[in-house]
């Protein structure tokens, strides 16, 4: 403890679980008159709020300019913060409380200067950037990455003593000087050491230390008595010399201050989050802290119940683990302890323990079990009297009512879209996707048990929280910030794709509104458009809804269909005309399109005449002399796959397309074409396949080297098995392999040459496959 004219300064490790005992028998000595703690001085009115009774942490003080949220930062705090813990005792005692640091709106000139001149990363960046890098670490700054003695001073001195782990060294500090005061009194003077060896304090430290001295300066003429100031170790000796000289430095430096009106409140945080960023390897494993904070660290048996911890998890997880290994990873562990000639085992020594005794020595076991056993998955909860940002307060309500908790690690989650419950927590879930707050991620969504099932995987981020504040412009509540964002989206669209994506978010998450405001904007666009490729990216995401709507009746996807059947007339008209004279970058991505677009149309049953409009448009795709050959392959397959193609007919047009009169190359990128994701047609039908091997037959040896790498393209859709199949149906049987390989009486360029090149193609094909 460093003390000055009354003022009690305490160096605290922030996420410190041995700090935080420190301090708060250091303040129940001082007994002071106030508490001042390092932390944004514009949030201090809701600072008690921390000590509500249903206040759980982890959580973080959000702050953000009213006028730009994008600016939004965190200050988490863990039940084993020392800030956190001197809240608690300044509130249990009737003591006030604030914090002194820079305004929250102080700490981000730049960002601010950013989003004035319409920087396109500010709107991508901001938010994250601002939680990551001030608030998480108050210590960073704009300019320049800080020294590693800003952030973790403590951790320094711990590397230095041998440590890996900053909290064993501070336990070990503890044991050999028990009384808290001598010990923040030792770690002043090692902080002022530490401070000599830079060449001088960047200007924003300096700026925040300035704004922390008048802060202090103040609260002593307002307060009689003794106070605690509360802040990281490496401000102690910057806080303590305040003098005249100072004062007028500090005023000087002051001058100017940005100010801003702000927006502060409380949001649930997540012990991952704490160790993702933070104050180095002391918050690196929040779960050992966590262990340390709660006493076990500081009794006879806390090795063993760590041990017990990890033995736990490890048998959750299916692994045996016998009393007997327990017993030796604690006696290798105090073994350890006493050769590098520590006090106690520290978590270096349990972890080495436990990897020995444990997991046979594997560290990989240890790896995939750390992240259970250090991180936890803890989410902090806010009370309900706590106020909000009106879209927090309207997701925890919603939280509730679907009785969906928010878990810091990934959660499956499947969902039966014809139950009530089911149904409110997908559509809440697609709404807050819509928000940029990724809680779920759909996984397969609707996949092969029917367009009533629905998976997710949930996993809660902390910014999601200042994603929602951004997105108060667009209403109070998450139904209508959804429906807002929506129509925003909508109106912006330049293509018929991109409205028709939007319309079934919009029907997804059950926005009638944004829906219905879609589909008219939609409807008026396709009436002027003649665009091919825009009209067929449209008819999968129509397709969905018309698929969704017995499972989300809305008004919308009920009058869909007549738009839908009118859309795919107008593109099978047009579709001869978009499929001609194309490069092969453009031809294939209009054959996804198409195929595409022909499983939307089967999804939907379409009726009698829609269907013959549509296969009449293939059937002028490929009948066009014009058109693109890979594109009539393409329409040929869907066509024959369709039955609107007889099998003799296929033959047929197999024969003339890849006669010798047609250039190779356009035999081949028909070949593709016919033969994209269906190369299994050679296995069955021997028909096509007699016109390939006759197509193949006559072939120059240097043409059927060109159409080697096509070939390979069109086999690798097979799997293992189904190689084998076809070398044995194009082989005639695996006998034949030894007989074709044999030099042919011309010398080798008759077709025996190249079904030998075939069967090489294919095992090489297999070969690969293996690899993989």
């Amino acid at each position: 403890m460093r003390a000055d004219a009354g003022v009690h300064f305490f160096g605290i490790r922030h996420h410190g679980p041995g700090s935080a005992a420190c301090l708060v028998q250091a303040l129940e000595a001082l007994q002071p008159a106030a508490v001042l703690i390092e932390g944004p001085a514009d949030a201090t009115p809701i600072l008690p709020m921390l000590a509500a009774p249903g206040m759980k942490p982890p959580v973080a003080l959000l702050c953000y300019p009213k006028d730009d949220p994008a600016r939004a930062g965190f200050w988490p705090f863990a039940e084993f913060s020392p800030e956190y813990q001197a809240v608690l005792w300044a509130v249990a005692h009737a003591v006030p409380v604030s914090f002194i640091d820079l305004p929250s709106t102080a700490r981000q000139p730049e960002k601010k200067a950013e989003a004035a001149a319409g920087k396109e990363s500010e709107a991508e960046d901001g938010a994250e950037g601002a939680a990551e890098n001030e608030a998480e670490n108050p210590h960073a700054q704009h300019e320049e990455a800080p020294p590693r003695e800003y952030l973790d001073p403590l951790g320094v001195l711990a590397e230095a003593a041998g440590y890996q782990d900053g909290e064993s060294w501070w336990s070990d500090l503890i044991e050999h000087n028990p009384a808290p005061g001598p010990v923040f009194e030792a770690i002043a003077e090692a902080m002022a050491a530490l401070r000599e060896n830079l060449a001088e304090t960047p200007e924003f430290e300096a700026l925040r230390e300035a704004h922390m001295r008048r802060a202090i300066a103040a609260a002593r003429k307002e307060q009689e008595g003794p106070l605690a100031v509360v802040c990281g170790a490496w401000h102690v000796p910057a806080l303590a010399a305040a003098s005249a000289a100072t004062r007028k430095a500090d005023q000087a430096r002051l001058k100017g201050l940005p100010r801003e009106k702000s927006a502060v409140t409380w949001a649930p945080w997540t012990s991952p989050r704490l160790a993702r960023d933070g104050y180095g390897a002391g918050v690196a494993a929040p779960g050992w802290n966590l262990h340390l904070w709660r006493g076990a660290g500081a009794r006879q048996d806390g090795n063993s119940l760590w041990l017990v911890r990890i033995a736990h998890v490890l048998r959750e997880q299916g692994y045996l683990v016998s009393t007997a290994s327990l017993i030796e990873a604690e006696r290798l562990a105090q073994a350890l302890a006493a050769i590098r000639e520590r006090p106690r085992a520290g978590f270096e020594e349990l972890r080495e323990a436990a990897i020995a005794c444990l997991f046979g020595g594997e560290s990989l076991l240890w790896e995939r079990i750390e992240a259970t056993l250090l991180l936890g998955n803890d989410v902090g909860e806010i009370p309900p009297d706590v106020p909000l940002a009106p879209l927090i307060e309207d997701l925890q309500r919603q939280q509730k009512a679907t009785r969906l908790k928010a878990e810091a690690l990934p959660q499956e989650l499947s969902l039966d879209l014809r139950s009530e419950s089911g149904l409110a927590r997908s559509t809440l879930l697609h709404r807050l996707d819509l928000l940029g707050v990724p809680w779920g991620r759909a996984q397969d969504a609707g996949g092969s048990r029917g367009t009533f099932r629905e998976r997710w995987q949930l996993a809660w981020e902390p910014e999601f929280a200042v994603r929602l504040v951004e997105h108060l412009v667009h209403g109070p509540t998450i139904a209508q910030a959804a429906a807002g964002c929506l129509l925003e989206q909508i109106r912006a669209a330049t293509t018929l794709d991109q409205m028709a994506e939007s319309i079934r978010a919009a029907i997804t998450a059950n926005l009638p509104e944004a829906a219905a405001e879609g589909l008219r904007l939609f409807e008026a666009r396709a009436a002027h458009s003649d665009n091919c490729p825009e009209m067929l990216a449209s008819i999968p995401p129509l397709a969905d809804i018309i698929r969704y709507g017995e499972a989300r009746a809305t008004a919308a996807a009920q009058h869909l269909a007549p738009l839908l059947e009118r859309l795919i007339v107008e593109a099978a008209l047009k579709l001869d005309y978009a499929a001609r004279s194309l490069d092969a970058e453009a031809a294939a991505q209009l054959a996804a399109q198409i195929d595409a677009a022909h499983t939307g149309i089967r999804l939907i049953e379409a009726g009698e005449e829609i269907l013959a409009a549509w296969m009449q448009g293939l059937a002028a795709v490929l009948d066009d002399e014009q058109g693109t050959p890979s594109l009539a392959g393409t329409a040929a397959r869907l066509l024959y796959g369709a039955g609107r193609l007889a099998p003799e007919a296929a033959v047929t047009l197999m024969g003339r397309r890849l006669s010798p009169g047609v250039p190779v190359a356009d035999a081949a990128s028909f070949l593709e074409g016919f033969f994209h994701a269906t190369a299994t047609l050679l296995i069955h039908d021997a028909a096509l396949r007699q016109a390939v091997d006759l197509w193949i037959t006559h072939l120059e040896e240097a043409d059927f080297i060109t159409s080697l790498p096509l070939l390979r393209r069109v086999f690798s859709a097979l799997d293992q098995s189904e190689r084998k199949r076809l070398l044995a149906a194009a082989l005639g049987q695996s006998a034949a392999v030894s007989s074709l390989l044999r030099p042919a009486p011309d010398g080798g360029a008759g077709w025996q040459a190249h079904f030998a090149m075939l069967a090489t193609l294919l095992a090489e094909e297999h070969a690969r496959k293996n690899d993989e």
